[in-house]
């Protein structure tokens, strides 16, 4: 019964992390955690995207005693691109604006880290209605990433 009980919850935690996983789009960057942040910061402005907000994680938990690896959160947006998205379901304003976290993981590679729209499309249940603009919102962040982690 024991053997039976561990069975479930291993493969209950297991579900559960590849569910936490589901629906990132990890980016390798070629730069440290702060120029990527930069370069990716510089890539939205010259597009028009209005940058929200700058998170550093790392100096939040540098100011309460506590250490983590460098991680910083962008967040951004286009109110045209979003609003389309929240005009299909208004519950995707729950994901929005845009988020791209850029993260140093312990073997010391950066990455860059965004939603995949396509995830929060079938999250939202926007396919029918945001088709296109998904495809539009797609393409801009790959666009994004690759000029804020490739040399």
């Amino acid at each position: 019964m024991r053997l039976l009980l561990l069975s479930v919850v291993i493969l209950s935690l297991s579900s559960s992390l590849a569910l936490a996983a589901d629906g990132a789009v990890n980016v390798k960057s070629s730069h440290d955690v702060v120029n990527t942040a930069d370069r990716l910061e510089t890539a939205l402005s010259s597009k028009g995207m209005t940058i929200f907000a700058r998170i550093d994680h790392a100096g939040g938990a540098k100011s309460v005693g506590l250490e983590l690896r460098p991680t910083v959160l962008v967040i951004f947006g286009n109110p045209k691109a979003g609003t389309a998205l929240m005009q299909c379901q208004q519950l995707a304003a729950i994901d929005l604006p845009q988020k791209a976290l850029i993260w140093q993981a312990e073997d010391g590679q950066v990455w860059l880290t965004y939603n995949d729209p396509q995830y929060l499309a079938q999250r939202h249940q926007l396919k029918d209605c945001a088709g296109p603009a998904l495809t539009k919102i797609a393409a801009a962040l790959a666009n994004f990433s690759k000029a804020a982690t490739k040399p």
